[in-house]
């Protein structure tokens, strides 16, 4: 018997036939193509259309073929469909509604092609028509709304949100998306905190829903008053921001664990086995192989959070006992194409589960601790632009974090301590840290970890700028909260110390290079300052006089490094070039570290030569200044401890727009796919008469 095949709305007899067959919805689409009104001739037109299965790929490469001036032809059918839509979404029957939301879809989609091209029409007019716009408009968001909010079918609001996100990202830069105003007017915040603080539909939606606000709450932030900003910045229910924190949480937490697999599978692989052969030489090259495309769009979620809601920020720090709690949906979930940037949602097995257990840590894991692993990985590899815009926005977040006061509370609170494991790149002359010999700490030492392993592993020819004043900022924004509260942290300070002064010598080797491109005096006196404040206000908040000891002993058994930057600073601020303002100002940061080495070198030369030792132990020297503080001398710097606040509109502007542009860009494309396959939205319904 001859097998029957469907394509492109075509059925066809696989035995030699005289002419395909069209499918009936095709033939209506033909209808519909034509400068005719399709219900003259058959009144019940609309009413038939959408109980047929939609077919969106005839449909938008039907709209696709058309040029401007044809698609303007038909433009009464095609604003008599999208109405005709509208109104199939207040129905009662289902399938009605799940093939006008289907059919709006593709709709949008295919005259948005149409919109690149040169004849340059408005959507909004091809679509809905000028006159009827508000009203469509009201009535479409009113029935989205109505959908998000009921009862009904998960499938149904999972298919809404994909609409809505089609329409958000309609356009390549979605302040130019002028439907968008009347997704501003009739607003569906509501129904997003709805679904983010319902554990079901949350889980079914809760990462569209979060990904759908992420991208509303940009649209013309810096032009005009966007109320999803306004009503973002005031929610206070508990629920619901724990939803939001946990959806993101599970995002990055699948990023962690889709990372972690491809590293260990990496690591038991053949280049595994090559390079014990050959030794480590490779190591760099081989582990630069593992890459997970990063999540900018969660990530984005988790800064307006963050940046906006005071009240987000206890979210932070909260573990989420649900998250063991979850079972996995009965309802299987369509599978999507990962796309770059990673927009894709995680699966439903990961949005089901505890945070996955990356490492012992686990039980008591929170939304802070996987954002910081995230961190790790994604700050490791700065040489691809998604993941340096990665980089930025992480260093972002943790700067708003570092400015805020209760986020700091949380941070050096003594009797809130975790085991946080880190990833570390793989370096040739260091070895890797054991996971399980990890210490319980303050959540603040993982920052500081964090920027300390940023500082020591981007040294290199394509220097981030940028981000190493990020991460000098965040450390000085932490010190200045513990010199203001007096917060003596137990910290490696050392390695700080260390990583600081390893920067200043690579600012100096590569002063020609790096100064071809970048201000690095402005970096170096970051860097100075954070001595200075070590030095000044020290005693307030090192954890022991002993701590405040060692500070003297790196500065002065480093003293060659200090001493060159002077003479460096020294040469350009006597010179009329264009370095001469920022080097003066680091000559004059650097005037109490040249006291200590000036103090203390001619008092430790006099105790080897009185003592007849050629080369001190740490202890010696450490005996030889704790006995001539006194005679020190040291001058009182000024605004030491104060710093400008991070400020969005002024200066980040142009990077978020960016983003914001790639975000939408791969958003669409991953809707473009099977993301709205109908078949277990028609499978649900199938008993439905």
């Amino acid at each position: 018997m001859a097998q029957t095949e469907k394509k492109g709305g075509l059925l066809r007899k696989s035995s030699a036939s005289k002419k395909p067959l069209k499918e009936k919805v095709v033939l209506m689409y033909d209808e519909i193509f034509t400068t005719e009104d399709p219900s003259k001739c058959n009144p019940r037109f609309w009413e038939e259309l959408f109980l047929m299965k939609v077919n969106l790929e005839y449909l938008e490469s039907k709209l696709e073929a058309l040029d401007g001036e044809e698609l303007m032809k038909i433009k009464d059918n095609i604003n008599c469909l999208f109405q005709h839509c509208i109104q199939a979404l207040g129905e009662d029957h289902p399938i009605r509604v799940v093939n006008a939301l289907q059919t709006l879809c593709a709709l949008i989609r295919g005259v948005h092609q149409k919109n690149k091209s040169t004849s340059g029409f408005d959507i909004i007019n091809m679509l809905v028509g000028f006159d009827k716009a508000e009203l469509c408009m009201k009535n479409l968001m009113e029935s989205l709304d109505s959908l998000l909010c009921a009862e009904g079918s998960e499938s149904l609001k999972s298919l809404c949100l994909k609409l809505l996100l089609c329409l958000v990202t309609v356009t390549d830069n979605i302040s130019q998306n002028t439907i968008l105003e009347y997704v501003m007017i009739n607003s569906i915040f509501e129904a997003i905190l709805q679904i983010l603080s319902s554990p079901l539909s949350r889980r079914e939606h809760g990462y569209d829903a979060v990904v759908l606000l992420a991208l509303l709450v940009n649209y013309r932030k810096y032009e005009s008053v966007n109320p999803y900003i306004v009503k973002l910045s005031i929610v206070d229910d508990e629920a619901t921001l724990n939803g939001m924190g946990l959806v993101i949480a599970q995002a990055l937490s699948e990023y962690n664990r889709q990372y972690k697999d491809k590293e260990e599978e990496h690591q038991s692989g053949f280049f595994s086995a090559l390079t014990n052969m050959v030794g480590s030489m490779f190591i760099a090259d081989a582990d630069e192989k593992i890459s997970v495309q990063t999540n900018e769009a969660i990530l984005l979620a988790l800064y307006e959070a963050v940046h906006l809601n005071r009240n987000f920020i206890t979210v932070l720090a909260q573990s989420h006992p649900e998250m063991g709690l979850m079972t996995t949906p009965t309802s299987p979930i369509p599978t999507t194409p990962v796309t770059p940037l990673g927009t894709t949602p995680p699966s439903s097995d990961v949005i089901s589960s505890a945070e996955l257990p990356l490492d012992a840590d686990v039980q008591t894991s929170n939304l802070l601790i996987t954002f910081l692993k995230y961190s790790s990985i994604v700050m490791q590899d700065t040489k691809d632009e998604h993941r340096l815009h990665s980089g930025k926005l992480c260093l972002i977040i943790l700067t708003c974090i570092a400015e805020d006061q209760y986020a700091n509370a949380f941070l050096h609170d003594d009797n809130m301590n975790f085991r946080v494991n880190l990833h570390r790149m793989p370096m040739r002359h260091r070895k890797k840290a054991a996971d399980k010999n990890l210490p319980c700490r303050p959540l603040v030492c993982a920052v500081l970890d964090l920027m300390v392993e940023f500082i020591v592993t981007h040294m290199m020819k394509e220097f981030p700028m940028d981000l190493y004043v990020r991460c000098i900022q965040i450390v000085h924004k932490l010190l200045c909260y513990q010199k203001k509260c007096r917060v003596r942290l137990h910290y490696t300070w050392r390695e700080l110390w260390s990583a600081l002064i390893n920067l200043l010598k690579f600012l100096m080797s590569n002063e020609t290079v790096l100064l071809a491109k970048h201000n690095i005096f402005t970096l170096a006196l970051m860097v100075v300052n954070l001595f200075n404040m070590f030095i000044t206000y020290g005693d307030t908040f090192l954890p022991t006089p002993s701590s405040y000891d060692e500070l003297y002993y790196e500065i002065i058994r480093m003293h060659q490094n200090f001493d060159n930057l002077y003479s460096m600073v020294l040469r350009l601020s006597t010179n009329a070039g264009q370095w001469k303002e920022p080097a003066s100002k680091v000559t004059h940061a650097l005037v109490n570290i040249r006291a200590i080495i000036n103090h203390f070198n001619p008092k430790i030369e006099s105790y080897a030569a009185v003592n007849h030792i050629s080369q001190l132990s740490e202890d010696q020297v450490l005996e030889v200044v704790r006995s001539n503080y006194d005679t020190l001398t040291l001058k009182l710097q000024d605004g030491l401890d104060q710093y400008e606040r991070y400020s969005e509109q002024h200066k980040e502007a142009a990077f978020f727009k960016e983003l914001v542009r790639s975000i939408s860009i791969n958003v669409r494309k991953n809707l473009a796919f099977n993301t709205l396959s109908q078949e277990l939205l028609l499978k649900e319904f199938s008993t439905i008469s």
